[in-house]
């Protein structure tokens, strides 16, 4: 089949365009498929021939590519380390798509997917090398657009006795009436990926054969300024097996997957909770928001499962788990004290800072930051996750992007104009500044778990002793706003330099007038300070 070449521009994202519409062939319900599967629908099994991929010996090394597609703004030509030609089924229709990869192990993890039924991508490194290759599906064992399945149901009606066949029409209806309801939810939920804006494609990171750490670490230094690209639909989900849930909330469930051999964190949302998945998914895809401390993205995934459709979001695993969990379990010196409270004010500052220039970053706040929404590391630092309450702010054009989810954050940790309501919603700065509040109580509960003189506090939440557990709007209105209560600061805390200094930094956090806050990057670089003179003391000893 010929397909009419269209030049298009590429800026180093995937984009998809409908080339020309074609007919699937048609899928028919048979007695055999009933009894091995029952299913509405019989998937074919094609053998996937495979794909090599070729080692590039020079990694560093940029091929020009062709590049087609709706969306490449740069021109008709990119370059990558790898370029592709791709070809996949799209609602009904085949879509085919030419670019590069900027980053290697990006390149790699895509080349490698097998094509089959629906999807085939072709990769080389050369200049210009995807100019005369097309993606194409396996041809052998495939049917014939339009040809009947092999099985006959009046042939097989003849060797399957009465009582199977009376089994197999009701288990048919059955599965057809389940089917019938996960379209609907599925043609819902594609009319609110419309409305917050389309998400087509899967979004994958570079995972390739290195572990996801270092990946991670690759793309935040590599330079690229590139986002990751739009790769065919479901390819990594398909090939991640779920291994155990850790964790369960009022949004859902996050378990411990495997790919490849190597730890993925999955977040699976639940149906009422689609607002905070677009939101985060459209975050997490911002232009050079991949950061050390700042969890690491992976991929985001619409999938049908059980006859029901899941929201997954794939980042990397963190088996510490949250800065939560983990201070009930261990104490901290005032190294790992320092090592964690700095993590977390250098991905604040690096959300909160915008990035000017064609492959730029807006500015960005969190809305919800707490202790159960920033994981911890094997190395003892820090990395800030949950970004579904996130807001943006461009300042070129002075845009302030809230998104559509109506939830709000933590009640523990709102800042005094959140709760009495004063807070300059159309304001970019004012967002800032309620993180600062969350952030000092933060610091506030990483401090009471420190040692010093041999003496450490219990783990206890923020306000622990003035609210109840689970406290409303208006406890916290009348702790905060009315009484202007702030947690306690243990008097031990003023007999060890660097915890007096810790204690004065979180006052500063704490200003009724969010406007005397500190910044993130003032409270980075103080937090900076208090760590090099306390390394300079050790280094005297």
């Amino acid at each position: 089949m010929s397909l009419r070449l269209l030049a298009g521009v590429c800026g180093g994202l995937i984009t998809t365009r409908n080339a020309e519409t074609i007919e699937g062939p048609p899928r028919s319900f048979t007695m055999v498929d009933g009894i091995m599967f029952l299913t509405v629908f019989m998937m074919l099994i094609l053998p996937s021939s495979s794909v090599e991929d070729e080692e590039s010996k020079l990694k560093g090394k940029l091929y020009e590519c062709v590049c087609e597609g709706m969306s490449c703004v740069n021109g008709d030509r990119c370059h990558g380390q790898h370029c592709f030609s791709a070809l996949s089924l799209n609602d009904g229709k085949w879509v085919y798509q030419k670019g590069c990869f900027q980053v290697y192990e990006q390149g790699k993890m895509t080349c490698k997917t097998p094509p089959s039924s629906d999807q085939a991508v072709e990769c080389c490194q050369e200049d210009l090398c995807n100019l005369n290759i097309t993606a194409q599906l396996p041809i052998k064992g495939k049917p014939r657009y339009g040809e009947a399945l092999a099985y006959s149901v009046p042939t097989l009606a003849i060797a399957i006795v009465a009582p199977i066949l009376v089994l197999i029409i009701l288990a048919v209806i059955a599965v057809y009436v389940f089917g019938k309801i996960n379209r609907n939810h599925m043609e819902r939920l594609n009319a609110r990926d419309a409305e917050y804006g389309t998400i087509d494609g899967l979004i994958a990171s570079n995972v390739g054969e290195s572990t996801l750490a270092d990946l991670l670490d690759h793309s935040c230094t590599s330079g690229s300024g590139s986002g990751l690209p739009f790769l065919v639909q479901r390819t990594v989900a398909r090939q991640i097996t779920l291994i155990e849930c850790v964790g369960k909330g009022r949004y859902g469930e996050v378990w411990r997957g495997q790919w490849q051999g190597e730890n993925v964190a999955v977040k699976i949302f639940s149906s009422r909770d689609e607002k905070s998945w677009f939101r985060e998914t459209e975050i997490y895809n911002t232009v050079l928001l991949r950061h050390e401390n700042i969890l690491g993205f992976i991929a985001s995934d619409m999938t049908s499962r059980n006859s029901s459709t899941q929201l997954w979001l794939i980042t990397h695993y963190h088996e510490m788990g949250s800065l939560y969990d983990h201070l009930q379990l261990t104490t901290l010196d005032t190294v790992s004290c320092l090592r964690m409270a700095l993590s977390i004010a250098s991905g604040l500052s690096h959300l909160h800072v915008e990035i000017f220039g064609t492959q730029g970053k807006p500015a960005i706040a969190h809305r919800d930051l707490k202790s159960k929404n920033i994981l911890v590391n094997k190395n003892g630092q820090c990395c800030i996750a949950d970004l579904g309450l996130a807001v943006m702010h461009f300042q070129d054009t002075n845009q302030l992007d809230v998104g559509n989810n109506p939830k709000v954050g933590t009640k523990r940790y709102m800042a005094p104009e959140v709760l009495d309501e004063t807070i300059q919603v159309d304001c970019f700065e004012s967002y800032k500044r309620v993180d600062i509040w969350a952030f000092g109580l933060v610091l506030w509960e990483i401090a009471r778990r420190t040692v010093s003189n041999g003496i450490v506090e219990d783990y206890k939440p923020p306000f622990h002793d003035v609210v109840p557990n689970d406290p409303s709007f208006e406890d916290m209105k009348k702790v905060v706003c009315i009484d202007q209560q702030r947690p306690n600061i243990p008097n031990r805390w003023f007999s060890d330099p660097t915890l007096t200094s810790i204690a004065k930094l979180m006052k500063e956090c704490w200003y009724q007038n969010p406007s005397a806050r500190l910044t993130a990057l003032r409270i980075k670089k103080t937090l900076t300070k208090i760590d090099n003179s306390l390394a300079k003391v050790k280094a005297e000893c």
